[in-house]
């Protein structure tokens, strides 16, 4: 009967023109605030079987992965932080470079007694997923990165670095969020509308819920702290890529209208075993543009079984 409830919600869920929904996660999600390296992270659990760890960016929170963990959810456990000062978990002072994010999420998967997980990344999530593999690659089975390159390794982040559109890299400080206070709406819409093939896809229930959760006290502060820390996340990754490439399949997702085949090319740099896969009719947004395209293609690569002697 659950799995039976779990389906019918997919269906509504990715059959919708809309991504209201997908902002809320069904009754069949536990929620809980967990204690981590000085933060309060929140984080949604559900399901039962192999472990699943989902890893948003910014401009959204945890809420982002709603119909692709309702499926997983079936056959998975699946675990769904906001990382820290996003979202709904608290914003303390510093710990926003990837490595110490990872840690902070190594942390939640001790604390829920997972040992291994398949490991979902978009965005920010991409750079808190490759500190997270790289620090502790026993722990991963299978790592998917969306649409985002991973700071100080390869030509793609240079690239991206050095394209216009990413002038927020460097938007930080006091007087960058006196301008953004009270108009985290505006300021939010500039990466909806200029990132996305159909900006229409981010309807207005979701800019809003978004909006709303990024003008809490401190959010836009800690937001910032993100992009911030980048040149730390570069030194680090650096450090870490030295020590020889990643070995767990990788699947990585580019959208046509962003980053498109670059994705593959960037996770070959840190990587031996890429699956690159570029999603038509799509930007940087793929799980609110493509929802039920990303889904099947995460679901079936960490569905797949593993190819003997790989």
């Amino acid at each position: 009967m659950h799995h039976l409830l779990l389906s019918a919600v997919i269906g509504t869920v990715l059959a919708s023109g809309s991504v209201a929904a997908k902002t809320e996660y069904p009754d069949s999600f536990t929620t809980r605030d967990m204690a981590v390296n000085g933060a309060v992270l929140h984080v949604r659990t559900a399901g039962h079987g192999p472990a699943v760890l989902l890893i948003h960016g910014f401009g959204d929170t945890g809420d982002m992965w709603v119909p692709i963990a309702i499926d997983l959810a079936r056959d998975h456990t699946v675990v769904i932080p906001d990382l820290r000062g996003m979202g709904l978990s608290d914003h303390p002072a510093g710990g926003y470079d990837k490595k110490s994010q990872a840690r902070d999420l190594a942390n939640v998967l001790d604390q829920l007694h997972v040992t291994t997980v398949d490991v979902v990344g978009h965005d920010i999530g991409n750079m808190v997923s490759y500190a997270f593999a790289a620090q502790y690659p026993a722990r991963v089975r299978k790592l998917v990165l969306m649409d985002a390159p991973v700071p100080g390794l390869g030509a793609a982040w240079d690239w991206l670095k050095a394209n216009p559109s990413t002038w927020h890299f460097h938007f930080y400080g006091p007087d960058e969020e006196r301008l953004v206070a009270g108009r985290e709406r505006i300021y939010l819409d500039r990466f909806y509308n200029e990132m996305a093939a159909h900006p229409e896809k981010i309807d207005e229930a979701t800019r809003a819920h978004y909006a709303k959760l990024y003008a809490r006290p401190g959010a836009m502060h800690s937001a910032f702290a993100q992009f911030a820390a980048f040149g730390q996340d570069e030194q680090d990754n650096q450090v870490l890529a030295a020590k020889g490439k990643l070995a767990m399949p990788v699947l990585a997702i580019g959208g046509d209208h962003s980053m498109g085949v670059k994705m593959a090319e960037s996770a070959q740099v840190f990587a031996s075993d890429v699956h690159g896969v570029v999603v038509a009719d799509a930007g940087h947004w793929l799980m609110e543009e493509q929802p039920a395209k990303v889904t099947a293609l995460i679901s079936d690569f960490l569905r797949r079984p593993p190819v003997p002697g790989s």
